[in-house]
């Protein structure tokens, strides 16, 4: 902190036109007071909440306080955007584990029948074709049938 002191030097008022501070008194008092402060406290080691502490000065308190409290509502309504949002996810992730999964179950069961079902089919058709002379299949010509008079060519 600087610390003003009054000093009565009535022969240093009396020689100068200026009265007590002549250009060289001034330069030498604020070189002792720049130096003073720099050795104090240098920029290099000033850290980052120290240099926005100090622009506690600058800004009036009313523009402070209005500016906290807009910060404060936007985070506020932040936090309530989260809160539903989570809120939201939650009831989706879970309504799928409970309607989901147990359809996606019983959709594979079924297209697993149905795949059985086919490769019973082919099992039987195959079965049935090594029954047939020939590889023949039934209403083929060569069989006779007892459905009725064929015409002839036919």
């Amino acid at each position: 902190m600087v610390r003003v002191e009054e000093i009565k030097d009535k022969d240093i008022r009396a020689g100068s036109p200026y009265g007590s501070s002549s250009y060289s008194e001034s330069s030498d008092s604020v070189a002792s007071t720049s130096s003073s402060v720099s050795t104090a406290s240098s920029p290099d080691q000033e850290t980052l909440a120290e240099r926005l502490a100090a622009l506690v000065d600058i800004v009036p308190p009313t523009t402070r306080q209005a500016l906290g409290n807009k910060l404060g509502s936007a985070a506020s309504i932040v936090k309530r955007v989260g809160k539903i949002g989570g809120n939201i996810i939650w009831v989706v992730t879970t309504s799928a584990l409970l309607v989901g999964l147990p359809l996606a179950l019983a959709l594979e069961d079924e297209a697993k029948i149905v795949q059985q079902e086919k490769e019973m089919l082919a099992q039987q058709q195959g079965a049935q074709g090594m029954l047939n002379p020939y590889g023949q299949q039934p209403g083929q010509p060569g069989q006779s049938s007892s459905s009725g008079i064929v015409p002839p060519g036919f």
